[in-house]
């Protein structure tokens, strides 16, 4: 004879399958939470990934320049005795035809030429020359007006806005020339602009993600001009030696401003401003003790 179910079999019954379901919503749970945390992950390798490559690719254009430069410094100190003679003898000729002005003017547009030439073998034993960067602490509004100043007539077009003013330590003489060569650089590209156009100076202290892949409180210098913008192929060679989209100069200006930068420990990310025109932001490392600790993490500079 089958014996009926008591009512405590029963009740046994109902628990271990209620527990059953509360299992499966469990697991249920947690596969959607492995997921989202799946989706979490491959986010931050690929951004890390995009991070490694970023720094790979500032490594090798920091030795890239490095070679550039021991190679140019050979170059330009040949080059530089053979124009000291051929200025010489222009000088020396221009004399001689001081009674023929016609022949006089030839010898006056070689000087002319000699003289560009020779600034161009300045500028690239400048981009050459190891940098021994000597620190100083000094308020970063100090630094901008230095640059404003070695802006000459041009610096009536600079507009300085200073929301916070913390200290740096960089190399004063360095660093003027690199943020100068940055400015001017702007300045250069509204020439032709109609309505005149401003460029604009900037500081700013975040705690950002730099290309190294580090996190640190770095002081930005953004320098933000109206220009015509710079096509975003040409961003990547635009701190290459000798390249310049302008049909003047020497392509050597943003060289030297990134090798500055460099041994300063910092970098330079360009990108093209909204509204039109080119945005340069200047990142150093801000001095120990100076950090804007109220900042948050997680920005990042390139």
């Amino acid at each position: 004879m089958t014996q009926a179910p008591n009512s405590t079999q029963q009740g046994s019954t109902e628990l271990t399958a209620a527990e059953l379901g509360d299992l499966m919503q469990s697991v249920m749970e947690t596969a959607e939470r492995l997921q989202s945390t799946h989706g979490v992950l491959q986010d931050q390798v690929q951004r890390l990934e995009r991070e490694l490559a970023e720094a790979n690719a500032q490594l090798h254009r920091s030795r890239e320049l490095a070679s550039l430069g021991e190679m140019a410094a050979g170059i330009a100190h040949e080059i530089r005795n053979p124009l000291a003679s051929i200025q010489l003898y222009a000088e020396v000729l221009a004399e001689d035809l001081a009674s023929r002005p016609e022949q006089a003017e030839v010898c006056q547009k070689i000087d002319r030429s000699v003289r560009r030439m020779d600034v161009i073998v300045r500028d690239v034993l400048q981009f050459a020359r190891e940098s021994t960067v000597r620190f100083e602490d000094m308020p970063a509004s100090a630094l901008i007006e230095r640059v404003v100043g070695s802006c000459g007539d041009s610096a009536s077009s600079v507009q300085v806005s200073i929301g916070m003013d913390p200290a740096v330590r960089v190399d004063p003489s360095l660093m003027l020339q690199a943020l100068g060569n940055i400015v001017r650089n702007g300045l250069e590209s509204m020439e032709h602009e109609t309505d005149g156009g401003r460029l604009e100076i900037g500081i700013e202290q975040q705690r950002l993600r730099c290309p190294d892949g580090q996190v640190r409180s770095c002081t930005i210098f953004r320098v933000e001009d109206r220009g015509c913008g710079i096509p975003e192929p040409d961003q990547e060679r635009l701190f290459n030696p000798f390249f310049t989209t302008r049909a003047s100069g020497t392509g050597l200006g943003l060289a030297i401003a990134h090798r500055v930068v460099d041994a300063h420990g910092g970098h330079i990310h360009v990108s093209n401003r909204s509204g039109g025109g080119t945005r340069f932001d200047v990142c150093v490392p801000a001095p120990v003790g100076h950090e804007n600790i109220a900042s948050s993490d997680g920005g990042t500079c390139t």
